[in-house]
């Protein structure tokens, strides 16, 4: 199995941000943001970019496996049953389908990192996506930007871009 990692912006700084994403060793950065304007200063699709760029970091927009409006709406109403359930029927339209696939290829070949706003992954539609993933021999963990001191002081608990070895992201929650 694969290493891909998942990441979240909300509460950070953009400088925490790419810290995080350098000490983690990602080389693509897909941002599944159906919509890729923010308020947050730097999170935008053209300054977030810019910004990898300098980083040596790759960044793709992979609009097709973004929320839907509704999904969004659902999920910032509490409402996680009604927003699994649209981000699910839409993850099942051949577009989403065809996203899914170019992320595994990309994943295949550089350690890749999906981002979207949530800081938590099980309340965010990057962790289904990252769980479809799965079919393509790709295992997740879950990257913090709070948590970026902790992975530069135990390098070896990330998992690293291996196509031969696996992650258990249980294990590496223990940093």
């Amino acid at each position: 199995m694969t290493s891909l990692m998942t990441i979240g912006y909300e509460g950070s700084t953009i400088d925490d941000f790419v810290k995080t994403l350098e000490v983690a060793g990602v080389e693509v950065l897909v941002d599944v943001r159906a919509v890729t304007v923010s308020r947050k200063k730097g999170f935008s699709k053209n300054g977030l970019a810019a910004r990898l760029e300098e980083h040596g970091i790759r960044y793709i927009h992979a609009k097709d496996l973004g929320d839907p409006k509704p999904g969004r709406e659902a999920a910032r109403a509490g409402d996680f049953v009604t927003f699994r359930k649209v981000f699910g029927e839409h993850l099942a339209t051949e577009a989403a389908q065809q996203a899914v696939r170019d992320v595994a290829d990309v994943a295949k070949a550089k350690l890749t990192c999906l981002m979207c706003y949530e800081r938590d992954p099980s309340t965010c539609h990057r962790q289904i996506v990252a769980t479809q993933l799965r079919d393509y021999d790709l295992i997740s963990f879950d990257l913090f930007v709070d948590k970026k001191d902790r992975y530069e002081r135990n390098p070896e608990k990330l998992p690293g871009h291996n196509p031969s070895k696996g992650s258990a992201t249980a294990e590496h929650r223990a940093l």
